[in-house]
């Protein structure tokens, strides 16, 4: 089935240009010239789409109104917003980035860059609908967890994990979401020796799942684990990551980067310390990492 995209924005050259790059992707979409026709699209058939590549700024009801006025609405909970835009100060990136953008592309942008940000998105979309399905009230007994311990192998058991442990916060989607990236990055880039830059080519070239299956079936690879341990305190999950790699110098992760928009990863930690723990930390070579999960709605950001 075509994946069917909602393209937003007021410059006819700039809907031209995108429509150009969309020819021959596999995408089909419906171009709108303001946020309020966006709105009306969505509104009337809010299955239609699975994707929306939002201006940010529009006369009238402009990008970031339209996205606050998306996010909250249960019936696009797993619909991936890309803001586009020229707006590109670090404080304009956070902004859409925590009022929930899927990624805060930066013009001008190239095709390649453009499909595989919209494929990311895709991704991970048909990987949160697949969450949520695997969801299940059995899954509440964590509020009696103390102490545990899980090794974990693959990306799809990542996710699993991810997905269940989540389930202990008062907000499971942002909790999977932080878990999710935390132990994709221990099993690719860790256990699995895929650097920053090979990553962001195999996402322009759809590749990296392949490449994600090939490494792990090596030998060298096969025996590699990586360690999850949780913790229970009074008021918060503690989760300890480790995988079985040589480390990395997490430290420019950790805020968003304007340098790297254009790049179809590299902003996941970033999100996952903003909106998802009230802590994270990296240890000792950077192949540690614990984040603390509050269990309660009251929650502030911390390093």
């Amino acid at each position: 089935m075509t994946d069917h995209l909602l393209v937003v924005d007021d410059e006819p050259i700039n809907l031209e240009i995108i429509e150009e790059y969309l020819e021959g992707s596999g995408f089909s979409a419906d171009f709108c010239a303001s946020g309020e026709s966006a709105w009306q699209a969505l509104d009337q058939n809010p299955r239609r789409y699975d994707a929306v590549l939002l201006d940010r700024m529009m006369p009238g009801l402009d990008g970031m109104a339209l996205l606050r006025r998306i996010k909250p609405d249960p019936r696009f909970n797993t619909l991936p917003v890309i803001m586009q835009t020229a707006a590109c100060s670090p404080q304009q990136i956070r902004e859409g980035l925590e009022a929930g953008a899927y990624y805060y592309l930066t013009k001008p942008y190239e095709r390649e860059g453009l499909l595989a940000i919209i494929r990311a998105a895709l991704q991970v979309a048909r990987e949160r609908t697949a969450m949520r399905q695997l969801e299940s009230e059995r899954w509440r007994g964590l509020q009696f967890l103390q102490e545990a311990r899980f090794c974990i192998r693959t990306v799809e058991e990542a996710g699993q994990l991810s997905a269940f442990l989540a389930q202990a916060s008062p907000q499971p989607e942002a909790a999977r979401l932080g878990l999710m990236e935390l132990m994709l990055n221990a099993v690719e880039h860790g256990n699995l020796g895929i650097t920053y830059a090979e990553k962001s080519r195999l996402k322009q070239t759809d590749d990296w799942h392949n490449e994600i299956a090939r490494r792990a079936g090596l030998a060298e690879n096969q025996d590699k684990v990586v360690e999850v341990r949780i913790a229970r305190q009074a008021q918060a999950l503690i989760v300890r990551i480790e995988d079985q790699g040589p480390g990395f110098d997490w430290s420019p992760y950790l805020e968003f980067s304007p340098e790297r928009a254009f790049d179809p990863n590299g902003r996941g930690i970033a999100l996952a310390r903003t909106l998802s723990f009230t802590a994270l930390e990296y240890q000792g070579k950077g192949n540690i990492v614990q984040a603390t999960l509050a269990l309660t709605l009251n929650t502030g950001t911390s390093t």
